[in-house]
């Protein structure tokens, strides 16, 4: 038996979950569902981030200790995954202390091996990212989220995060270690500008994990929230059960994570890990933004939609597979509840729901609700045999798509077998078979409901790990008892045996009408209104211990006018201008006017759409220094996300751009002042 491990990222106690939370949840509950089901010894981790002067200045706006602060919001994420029938084994807290000695003992691990020593940073620092932003200037933004940095000076202890460069591009050589392909060419651009040793502790807050021998320094949070992968699974342990645990599951087969956080995992996380001689992960895999009216969801912006919202109308299935069906894994997706009960209705209810319901209906109608076979050879017709044949097929692509996280191309591949289906029961039209008495209108009709039946047998398996709650009530509708029983290495028609006695027939997705999204969306504007007083209320993590509680923007915002329209200086400071450049250049398909551009800005790789297509030849561009504004909120342009804008004039009549450009040669990510 193989073994596989799956983590999610563990979330972090700042705010409640939302759906964005549970799309990254349900990809590795339901990567970890088909794990079981091929028999390997699957465990799948889940928790909470719960450290940082982040939750320790929220805390005290709440008038509650960090504690108290993070034992609510946990619970709230642990008891939603329990509501949604996640199978996580295991749930980390990083407050625990099983996780914060064996924190210890890592951080003592690669201090004894030379690799951590004490040293004095001065710097900019993002409280909302907990981040060290190098090259940054007072009152620069963070590149990460645009809030404000601040200005840090402590004693700390140093990280030698520079003396890894070298070994972590040898890790990136591997195409399967980073996933997909744009984050690991960001993560291999970032590397190659040049890699500083990082700060790893904290001395102005004390809500953290004391450093081993020191204990008015806490130990950086994400170092402390990285090794959760290997504390959870018996890392550090004196335990011998704990320590086998480890030894039997790590290195991790699958880590996944959103695209803000791929830096943490992919840099510091294996560099950590190359200092402790441990081994690293098989694969990092990042996926996209979920966006709600073209915006990433955030408390600040309040347009978080919660996930409760959609359970208590349509039910955990309805979104696990709305998620994975609707999103291409590791691009950005959109969410909407039209597109939710959309597809919910076309899918689910009209789809599988449907076939269920007549296939079964009738086999209970014409055959005393058991499954029939056919009587002789005669019965049978090519499209019986294309049916068998799609079936296999589907077997072999839907594995394939899923392997390669193609989630969406998967469902698509079975659904395409649901529809075959379909057709193939309206041509053959056993209804009117069932009315005649004659041996072979019998034998055609068993021949066709078995066909129906065998079919939605192994769309119902290979769909389970997506849709577990309405797969399981299939299962046992066709008879065949408990459906996690199901080995699916060894799924091929004609598994379906003669006399099968079905089960209760009941309807598994009943098609939802249009108050359903009428419903949604009074729930969540009902709730708006306290997530907007929670903003209100909350001290901005930007912000200092002494400042405002009214949160930071995320993008520039001119408010202050003059009467003659000029504004001032610190709107226009609000403004990030970042030298980039253009490294990927290639025409938009269908558009005359648009490029996509992969636009290296020091500390990251962008993608940014421009109209600037008729103006210069994508072959031109590479190499070529732009300015871009990287702190204009993400938007979407003939279905591409672009983070950021190129800048350029417009010449006078023609309209024809021309990109701002600069005769000196200044290195990428510079900031225009």
């Amino acid at each position: 038996m193989s073994k596989f491990y799956i983590t999610t990222p563990i979330y972090y106690v700042n705010a409640r979950p939302h759906i964005g939370h549970a799309y990254t949840t349900i990809a590795c509950d339901t990567i970890a569902r088909r794990h079981r089901m091929l028999g390997d010894d699957t465990f799948f981790l889940t928790g909470t981030d719960e450290h940082g002067q982040k939750i320790e200045r929220a805390a005290e706006a709440a008038a509650k200790t960090p504690q108290q602060y993070a034992d609510e919001i946990s619970s709230e994420f642990r008891q939603l995954w329990k509501r949604m029938g996640i199978s996580n084994d295991d749930f980390i807290r990083t407050t625990e202390e099983r996780h914060k000695k064996r924190v210890q003992e890592l951080f003592r691990r690669i201090r004894d091996n030379g690799y951590i020593y004490q040293g004095t940073y001065t710097g900019q620092y993002c409280v909302y990212d907990e981040l060290y932003v190098d090259g940054a200037q007072p009152g620069d933004p963070c590149p990460t989220c645009g809030r404000i940095t601040e200005t840090v000076h402590e004693e700390n202890y140093f990280f030698k995060l520079s003396a890894f460069q070298d070994k972590l591009l040898e890790a990136y050589a591997n195409p399967d270690f980073i996933r997909p392909e744009t984050r690991r060419n960001e993560v291999i651009s970032f590397v190659r500008s040049g890699l500083r040793d990082q700060s790893i502790s904290r001395s102005v807050f004390s809500w953290g994990i004391p450093v081993p021998d020191d204990p008015k320094q806490v130990i950086y949070v994400w170092f402390d929230a990285l090794a959760n992968y290997i504390t959870a699974i018996g890392y550090g342990s004196s335990h011998p059960g704990a320590q086998e645990a480890f030894k039997k599951y790590w290195p991790a087969d699958v880590q996944m994570i959103g695209k803000e956080i791929v830096r943490f995992h992919c840099v510091y996380w294996p560099a950590f890990l190359m200092a402790a001689n441990l081994p690293l992960p098989k694969a990092i895999v990042a996926h996209g933004w979920l966006l709600f009216e073209e915006s990433k969801m955030s408390k600040s912006r309040g347009n978080i939609v919660r996930t409760e919202t959609i359970l208590d109308v349509l039910g955990a299935d309805a979104l696990r597979y709305f998620l994975l069906r609707e999103v291409v894994f590791g691009q950005d997706g959109s969410f909407s509840f039209d597109a939710l009960v959309q597809r919910y209705n076309s899918d689910l209810a009209n789809g599988i729901g449907n076939l269920a319901s007549r296939t079964l209906t009738m086999i209970n109608r014409y055959f005393r609700g058991e499954v029939p076979y056919p009587s002789h050879a005669a019965s049978r017709r090519p499209a019986d045999d294309t049916i068998a044949k799609l079936a296999q097929k589907t077997i072999r692509e839907f594995a394939n798509f899923f392997d390669q996280f193609q989630f969406s191309r998967a469902l698509e591949t079975a659904w395409a077998l649901v529809a075959a289906v379909d057709k193939y029961i309206v041509e053959n039209e056993p209804w009117s078979l069932g009315e005649k008495q004659d041996e072979d209108s019998r034998s055609r009709l068993a021949t066709v409901l078995y066909t129906s039946a065998e079919a939605l047998r192994i769309v119902t398996a290979l769909a389970h790990p997506v849709i577990p709650d309405a797969t399981a009530k299939i299962w046992m509708q066709l008879g065949l008892g408990d459906i996690q029983k199901v080995a699916l290495k060894e799924l091929a028609w004609g598994q379906l045996h003669l006399g099968t006695r079905l089960g209760e027939v009941q309807p598994v997705f009943p098609r939802a009408d249009k108050s359903a999204v009428e419903r949604m969306q009074q729930m969540e504007d009902q709730q708006r209104t306290s997530v907007a007083d929670e903003v209100k209320d909350t001290p901005s993590p930007a912000a200092s211990t002494q400042a405002s509680t009214k949160a930071q923007p995320i993008a520039p915002s001119v408010t202050n006018v003059t009467p003659d329209g000029k504004i001032t200086i610190d709107d226009f400071a609000k403004i990030d201008l970042r030298v980039g450049v253009v490294k990927v250049a290639e025409r938009v398909p269908k558009s005359d006017k648009l490029l996509r551009m992969e636009v290296d800005i020091g500390s990251e790789v962008r993608q940014v759409v421009a109209g600037i297509a008729e103006a210069y030849a994508p072959e031109t561009l590479i190499g070529r220094k732009v300015v871009i504004v990287a702190n204009l909120a993400p938007r979407k342009l003939r279905g591409l996300e672009s983070n950021g804008m190129i800048v350029a004039a417009s010449l006078e009549g023609s309209g024809r751009p021309v990109l701002a450009g600069f005769l000196e040669d200044v290195p990428p990510g510079a900031r225009l002042k």
